[in-house]
């Protein structure tokens, strides 16, 4: 399971009703929750974060919190 697939467990949403609100395939909520290879795009994180009634800022940097700046 993804970090979006975590989060949107954490959060009890319906990947069904998601995709009903969003607009994006069944198919592409599920790539993007179970398969850790697959890039989830700008666009679709900030229209899930809104079909869940998330703050969209908050969402980001909860899924990318591992990322980090490389110290020189």
């Amino acid at each position: 399971m993804t970090k979006l697939g975590l989060y949107l467990s954490k959060k009890s949403a319906s990947k069904a009703e998601i995709a009903k609100k969003t607009g994006i395939s069944k198919s592409r909520i599920s790539e993007l929750t179970l398969n850790p290879s697959t890039q989830l795009r700008a666009w679709e994180l900030y229209l899930i974060a809104l079909a869940i009634d998330v703050d969209p800022g908050e969402m980001f940097k909860d899924i990318f919190s591992e990322l980090k700046l490389e110290s020189h």
